[in-house]
């Protein structure tokens, strides 16, 4: 049978097939071209270097210590909790020079008072219960050793009724700055060491650096897992380690 005496029904459905055949085909090469192109540029990223984080790390100890410790006494009378202020302070300041801190290592604040206003269903009745004074006394010196053993008795101090609020020593690495230029170019080296390790795996070769960013230095206690984004520091040992990191780009071949 000829293709014109074919029923319109036949035709119709030959003309659905074929264009179905070319659209499957047009598809197909715009695909493979498309793949061609992807593949290029994964290929062509992956040529362009590898980026690497390289770190170190040393153990320093504190060789600064701050300690604030806040005197306060609360009675009816301002003047009396002023006076009761004053008392302490001496009998504190006597407490670290008799425990062999110098006296210009200490400063002392200026003497602050409040009122605390009566509340009756939330409401102030215009009365004042009692009135609070307060006053720091802060010790600065570099024998971290001894402001250690004088924070962890300051008990016996306490047990005399002296009010005082200790809020422990803070310690300070004064080196650092010289430090950080070392830890960076070990980090340095260490990126580099695993960028190696990397390229040769596949059969590369490390080349020159293309850039580097340094990351915030970690200053932490012994063994601690603790970092922060924009950088840490732990104050409340005297033991510490220090970390730098780097992000190191380099070409391969």
């Amino acid at each position: 049978m000829s293709q014109l005496n074919e029923s319109p029904i036949i035709t119709i459905e030959r003309r659905k097939a074929i264009t179905i055949i070319i659209s499957s085909v047009i598809v197909a090469i715009a695909l493979g071209g498309g793949l061609t192109k992807v593949g290029a540029g994964f290929a062509a990223r992956s040529n362009s270097g590898i980026t690497v984080t390289g770190s170190a790390k040393v153990s320093a100890t504190a060789d600064n210590a701050v300690w604030t410790l806040n005197v306060q006494a609360s009675t009816p009378r301002v003047a009396d909790a002023i006076a009761k202020v004053g008392a302490d302070v001496e009998a504190v300041s006597a407490y670290l020079i008799n425990g062999g801190i110098p006296a210009d290592a200490l400063t002392l604040g200026a003497v602050s008072t409040y009122a605390n206003p009566e509340y009756v269903n939330g409401n102030s009745t215009g009365r004042i219960l009692s009135h609070n004074a307060s006053r720091d006394v802060v010790v600065r010196t570099k024998d971290v050793q001894l402001v250690s053993k004088l924070s962890q008795s300051i008990g016996t101090l306490l047990q005399t009724g002296v009010n005082v609020n200790n809020y422990g020593p803070q310690y300070y690495v004064s080196t650092l700055p010289t430090l950080r230029p070392q830890l960076l170019g070990e980090a340095m080296k260490d990126a580099q060491v695993r960028a190696v390790a990397l390229t040769e795996a596949v059969g590369g070769k490390v080349g020159a650096v293309i850039s580097v960013t340094a990351g915030p230095f970690q200053v932490t206690s012994p063994d601690s897992t603790m970092t922060d984004a924009g950088g840490f520091y732990d104050t409340t040992t005297i033991e510490k380690t220090l970390t730098s990191t780097v992000s190191v780009t380099f070409k391969t071949k």
